[in-house]
């Protein structure tokens, strides 16, 4: 099918200077900066109205550092809060106090909370495969305990993993499976972008839409910033399909804005589930190079395990909703995959509730290996925890090697990644570059026998900011085509040495260095 051909929902629109000029993008920036001229015109009336008010920012400063140093927020997060507070003390003093009052999104938390504490009990852990790993050492059944505690994820067997190393081969198979969707069709993606890619997806869920199938969209509301119309969900509704836009933006400053749901999910009829770093727009599928070569994965999902991630997108869907209609779609029937081995176990991670179940997961794996931990991750941009998660794995002797992109999609991010190199570099631990194009893809692997494919990127955002979702597998078949990609994409990589690091170029080094300082608040 050719591009003119795809479904589209969207108006043309001006070009050049005149679209920037017109667009809710330059009109709600002009409302957040009036209001920030506001308080800073504000600040320097009653400065100099009050000439005690100099010193009751300084005793307001001080308040803020000492309630710093008693938080239990990441030390690389500390010190970038003192840097700011001893440079503009009353500004950073405030921003902090701001941020950590949960102003603008401690409604949503509270909500968020009452969803998963009304539905923690609706899927059951099955004891028999619990049992099945207590004992062997892997400390599978020690993350699903945890697991439990922050949500509602059990440990699933007879579930089949599919794993497919590029986007494009997990869109034909998206194709396929949402053709036979009967029940229902939910979707949760951080990006959606009108093209080839949502054209064929579109033209698939307005047709199972009339055949009365429910149709749910649920996109992060910052695509109406950047790839959709504003109000695009409006025009899905009136093709039939149920549709919302997360937390969008809006003209007011809050904190709120800073926590984008980063999932990736789709679920058919309770029966397939699809999850990965795959996005739903043309790079993603390499129909469109905006960085070289667009290297993504995913895997699909059929079997018990796929009910955890209808959960996830309710529970996300219901989250402003009193009630919500979980029974009607977790009571159907999932079909168990007898000749499915190992076992299976998705997760999220919610970034109001305290736990950082992201990183729990890369931590845990990187002390338990034995043998190696392959990566892959569009950005690296650690907390002292992490790294010392990495440089100790490959200090005893574990294999430990990071595939990153070669072509950046952010420079600044690009740079970051860089300062981290020697650290790791003289630890052991083995950097690789990916030189055909961007590596977007979130793969852990470990030992031929456990791995994570999901959306959880090695940085701040993702594991401090974001609303993410990953699938962890322990002996499943399809973990010898993970590692078996990663060594097929290792050909296509150049090795970060020693030499490389010093013969770095000047820019990327001094960004990085100057970028480090504020890297927890990016």
């Amino acid at each position: 099918m050719d591009n003119e051909n795809v479904v589209s929902l969207a108006k043309p629109v001006k070009k050049g200077i005149l679209r920037l000029v017109f667009s809710r993008f330059f009109l709600i920036a002009l409302l957040l900066i009036f209001q920030i001229a506001i308080l800073v015109a504000a600040y320097f009336w009653f400065t100099e109205q009050l000439p005690a008010l100099v010193y009751i920012q300084w005793a307001f400063a001080f308040v803020m550092i000492v309630y710093l140093f008693n938080t239990n927020m990441d030390s690389s997060a500390k010190l970038t809060w003192m840097l700011l507070i001893a440079l503009v003390p009353l500004v950073g003093a405030f921003m902090l106090f701001w941020t950590q009052s949960n102003i603008g999104h401690r409604m949503e938390a509270k909500m968020t909370s009452n969803q998963i504490e009304k539905t923690k009990d609706m899927l059951v852990q099955p004891e028999n495969v619990l049992r099945e790993v207590e004992h062997d050492g892997s400390g599978t059944d020690d993350l699903c305990r945890y697991f439990n505690r922050t949500g509602c994820f059990p440990l699933y067997d007879h579930t089949q993993v599919t794993y497919f190393p590029l986007g494009e081969i997990k869109f034909e198979s998206m194709l396929e499976e949402l053709e036979k969707a009967e029940k229902y069709i939910f979707m949760e993606y951080f990006i959606v972008e009108e093209g080839y890619m949502w054209g064929r997806i579109l033209d698939a869920l307005i047709r199972k839409a009339e055949e009365g199938v429910e149709v749910r969209v649920m996109y992060d509301g910052m695509c109406e910033m950047s790839t959709l119309r504003p109000g695009y969900w409006k025009l899905l509704e009136a093709k039939g399909i149920h549709a919302k836009a997360f937390s969008p933006i809006k003209p007011v400053v809050s904190s709120h804005y800073n926590y984008r749901d980063h999932r990736k999910i789709l679920i058919i009829d309770g029966k397939v589930a699809f999850n990965g770093g795959v996005n739903l727009a043309d790079e993603y599928i390499n129909r469109r190079e905006r960085f070289g070569h667009w290297k993504d994965t995913a895997v699909m999902l059929k079997g018990p395990a796929v009910q955890s991630f209808a959960l996830m997108f309710l529970q996300m869907w219901n989250m402003k909703e009193e009630e919500g209609d979980y029974e009607k779609w977790l009571s159907l029937p999932s079909e168990p995959v007898p000749e499915a081995k190992g076992y299976v176990m998705p997760y999220c991670d919610n970034p109001l509730d305290g736990y950082k179940v992201g990183e729990a997961v890369y931590i845990d794996m990187l002390y338990r290996a034995t043998d190696y931990v392959h990566i892959m991750s569009p950005y690296l941009i650690l907390d002292g925890e992490l790294e010392t998660a990495l440089r100790f794995a490959a200090m005893r002797g574990v294999d430990v090697k990071l595939i990153l992109p070669g072509i950046p999609d952010k420079k600044i991010a690009y740079a970051l990644a860089k300062t981290h190199y020697r650290s790791l570099n003289d630890a052991g631990v083995k950097i690789y570059e990916y030189t055909p194009g961007f590596v977007h893809a979130k793969v852990c692997v470990s030992d031929d026998t456990k791995a994570v494919v999901g959306t959880i990127n090695l940085d701040y955002r993702s594991l401090y900011h974001h609303f993410e979702c990953a699938t962890y597998m322990y002996k499943t078949d399809c973990i010898a085509d993970i590692e078996k990609d990663y060594k097929e994409t290792l050909k296509e990589c150049r090795r970060v040495t020693s030499e490389s690091i010093r013969n770095e170029k000047l820019s990327y080094k001094v960004t990085g260095v100057l970028a480090k300082m504020i890297s927890p608040l990016m």
